[in-house]
């Protein structure tokens, strides 16, 4: 991660360079005053601003005085959807969609569903015989350290032996285009949703410029009801499954709402389910309907409160659960992989349930709890990344190259005083992408969060996924707790 670009060279430098000659093809004129920089890799643009070969083609198909107008029909389609967050910010897509080639699409899923196949299968191995603790590849504190930990399940099976049935995964490209996995997200990942919207609302003002050749942005959808069915108890055919929210409040209630209309399933609250005969039930117009599959997407997912007490969730789902009478997806206790810390040690599960090399690198990771990888870390408190281990949307993290040193001070103390609270990653130059600011382009910082689902035949990578983009100037965080936007994201077949 970096911020501004120190290099920044004027538009008035790259007219310079066009006019002497040095470029043998010009560029599109949207490109005309976009600086893509030396210091950052531009996913659009190559050094010395030409296009490259996935972006030609619609960048000069784009008018630049029709961009604003463009923004401005898709911010009218997407609120008039309603596609908002819980709190009632827009939900802002930006004109220029990313592109992925097909062949390097492929090379991500290949990473992408060899690392959910390992996770799934420390999962497993945590809650059962913990073959990877005794081996002295992940220590037992990072293990029984972890917030989402459930040492209650030791020994459960869920249905169809699946824990992760659904991952968010969040990649990065560095300096030189190399991708990364900054983040695993295993409990509720949100987007999926949100991706379609943003490929309907860019869609509807291209008129035609989009090219035939992109895989369906909807290809999600199928993959989330193979998972479903799957995750139904054995003995169920044609299992009834439900969306289970925490009503309009929630933080991405609009995908809530959106995935139980496109799959045709009721959308509920705890308050509408109870118990009936050994399962699950929703009380409907008074009538009792079975629940085999619940898609959980409430925030609260572990089994005890602060107190040990059962949860709200706890009381209404674990019983059917843990006897095989009820799907939930994704199971308890997966929360345990979606730690930052477990991180550190996704590529070395990797090697140890897959027997193979990663395909897709992790941004390296210190566990602050080893004494010479913390000494190590606050050696360099102006040259890393420091996250809270169970923080989230951006909240807490301290970027030490542009951190103030009465920051770096507190940060170095807190680490020091609570090490297992903190993990510490190596600073990644995001890429940028152009975006639209104020009428014209200017690149922004990106990342990309592609979902996974797991059914019986192991994991599937659905097309795409969400682009998050920061839109301030040199903003690093993507989130749209943030004021974070979101791109269309192409996939060329």
């Amino acid at each position: 991660m970096e911020g501004s670009d120190p290099g920044h060279r004027s538009g008035q430098s790259r007219r310079s360079v066009r006019q002497a000659g040095q470029m043998r093809v010009s560029a599109p004129a949207l490109l005309d005053e976009y600086d893509p920089g030396d210091r950052f890799y531009d996913e659009a643009c190559e050094p010395g601003g030409h296009p490259r070969r996935p972006y030609r083609e619609l960048l000069s198909a784009l008018e630049p005085e029709r961009m604003e107008a463009i923004g401005a029909g898709m911010a009218d389609h997407l609120d008039s959807l309603q596609v908002r967050f819980g709190d009632g910010s827009a939900f802002t897509v930006d004109a220029i969609p990313r592109i992925i080639e097909a062949g390097e699409w492929a090379r991500l899923e290949a990473g992408l569903t060899q690392r959910v196949r390992a996770l799934d299968a420390f999962v497993a191995d945590v809650y059962g015989s913990r073959e990877i603790v005794a081996a002295g590849v992940v220590p037992e504190r990072v293990v029984d350290g972890a917030d989402h930990h459930e040492p209650s399940l030791r020994g459960v099976v869920p249905p169809g032996r699946t824990w992760v049935h659904v991952a968010g995964l969040d990649l990065v490209r560095d300096a030189d285009g190399k991708w990364l996995v900054l983040e695993d997200n295993l409990r509720t990942p949100s987007g999926l949703a949100y991706a379609v919207a943003a490929r309907e609302a860019l869609d509807r003002e291209l008129e035609g410029a989009a090219p035939p050749r992109r895989r369906s942005a909807e290809e999600g959808f199928g993959l989330l009801a193979a998972v479903l069915d799957a995750a139904a108890p054995d003995g169920v055919d044609e299992p009834s499954a439900v969306v289970l929210t925490d009503g309009p409040g929630s933080s991405a209630y609009f995908e809530h709402r959106a995935i139980a209309w496109r799959l045709g399933l009721a959308l509920v609250m705890l308050a509408d389910l109870e118990s009936h005969r050994g399962g699950l039930a929703r009380r409907e117009a008074g009538s009792l309907h079975q629940v085999d599959v619940v898609y959980r997407r409430c925030n609260e997912d572990v089994l005890l409160d602060a107190q040990g007490r059962p949860t709200a969730v706890a009381q209404a789902l674990a019983g059917p659960w843990r006897e095989g009478r009820l799907g939930v997806v994704n199971a308890f206790g997966t929360g345990v992989a979606d730690d930052k810390l477990v991180h550190a040690y996704v590529e070395a599960m990797i090697g140890f349930y897959l027997g193979e090399r990663p395909k897709l690198p992790s941004v390296p990771t210190y566990d602050l709890g080893d004494p010479e990888a913390r000494e190590r870390a606050l050696s360099r408190v102006s040259e890393l990344v420091f996250k809270p281990r169970s923080g989230h949307g951006g909240r807490g993290v301290l970027i030490g190259p542009h951190a103030r040193e009465e920051d770096r001070v507190r940060m170095a103390a807190a680490v020091r005083a609570r090490p297992q609270a903190f993990v510490a990653q190596e600073t990644i130059a995001l890429s940028r992408h152009p975006t639209m600011v104020a009428g014209r382009l200017a690149p922004r910082h990106v990342d990309l969060r592609p979902f996974v689902f797991t059914a019986g035949d192991g994991p599937v990578v659905a097309a795409g996924g969400l682009t998050r983009v920061a839109l301030a100037d040199g903003a690093l965080v993507v989130n749209s707790s943030q004021a974070g936007g979101a791109k269309d994201t192409w996939v060329l077949s």
